[in-house]
């Protein structure tokens, strides 16, 4: 655990390569990824879901609304590497992002079935990839 309330789990590390039984894992994970984030905020209050999860952070709301434009992001860059050779993809700035209307006060519903709709077409792209799908890059 790390005590910097951004990273509550610490950063990230790679110490190494996937292997093809810890690849299905993960995908496995991504593919219940929607249900379990569903299943985390069922019941809990507008008061909840708009106070900040550290001081100076985003809401409940807001992290749940970056989730789908996150991993719309990755979806992306992911379809970018399988179609053109090393490609640069362009970074956007997240936080700007939770910022906008959509992100402080649309209906988290709209977010979830958006994560719940995008999730089914990423593992259906990830679970047709080959090895060598996998080893192709993108510039960051």
């Amino acid at each position: 655990m790390s005590e910097d309330l951004r990273y509550p789990i610490g950063p990230f590390t790679y110490d190494h390569d996937i292997t093809k039984g810890e690849r299905t894992r993960l995908i496995d994970e991504i593919a219940d990824a929607p249900r379990n984030l569903r299943i985390a905020v069922e019941g809990l209050s507008p008061e909840q879901l708009d106070t900040p999860y550290r001081p100076g952070g985003w809401t409940l709301r807001q992290v749940v609304h970056h989730l789908p434009d996150s991993h719309l992001n990755s979806y992306t860059r992911f379809k970018l590497a399988l179609t053109e050779d090393h490609p640069t993809i362009r970074p956007y700035f997240e936080a700007r992002w939770a910022e906008l209307e959509d992100g402080r006060t649309a209906p988290m519903k709209l977010s979830l079935a958006l994560l719940d709709a995008l999730h089914r077409r990423w593992v259906v792209l990830l679970r047709s990839m080959t090895d060598t799908d996998f080893s192709r890059t993108f510039y960051h």
